[in-house]
């Protein structure tokens, strides 16, 4: 197995939350976070990290990152919404977050908004992101492995080039936050 594919492996970039894993019930925070902590868990760098807390859930929703629950339980709709916080959490600040998600929870407030497909595209979006990541971690080992370096020194470049396209990708995804908020800021 290359670094590569050990890499992806232990990144479990396919796992998600499929709207078919969803329980049609509404759930309570406990097993909101059990659910995340099954599907995400591997991923997890160390045992000290945790998936979702309920601290976090409580953030989420003073923030006003998603609808309001109702009865202290948390619908499909709202598993999906925070399942959408958790994999933006890693790029964008929780003001960058709630502008991205308020147009969503804005339709959803107003109209019959089909979160679930919106969802599925984007669960779909993520499987093929994995999938690319596979090829672009071969593409920077190769050019790693095309050099006489010593082996600490290959892990140093491709830990470089790695934290270099992660910066170009957060500053992509800023931008597009602002062009967002300037968009939705035209349309009110």
């Amino acid at each position: 197995m290359s670094k590569s594919e050990e890499i992806t492996k232990k990144l479990s970039l396919e796992s998600t939350i499929h709207e078919e894993d969803i329980p049609a019930i509404d759930l309570y925070m406990d097993q909101v976070i059990q659910l995340f902590d099954a599907t995400y868990n591997e991923s997890l760098r160390n045992e000290d990290e945790k998936v979702l807390t309920k601290t976090m859930i409580n953030n989420y929703a003073k923030g006003k990152l998603f609808i309001p629950i109702k009865n202290k339980k948390y619908s499909k709709n709202h598993i999906m919404l925070i399942s959408l916080i958790y994999q933006l959490k890693g790029a964008l600040t929780i003001k960058d977050i709630k502008s991205v998600l308020e147009p969503i929870n804005e339709k959803m407030d107003v109209e019959d908004f089909p979160l679930a497909n919106f969802y599925n595209s984007w669960v779909k979006l993520q499987q093929k992101n994995a999938q690319n990541f596979l090829n672009e971690m071969k593409a920077h080992e190769v050019e790693v492995e095309n050099q006489e370096t010593e082996e600490i020194d290959k892990l140093i470049l491709l830990i470089a080039s790695l934290s270099n396209m992660s910066n170009a990708y957060r500053k992509a995804a800023e931008l597009l936050v602002d062009e967002l908020t300037e968009l939705r800021k035209g349309t009110k």
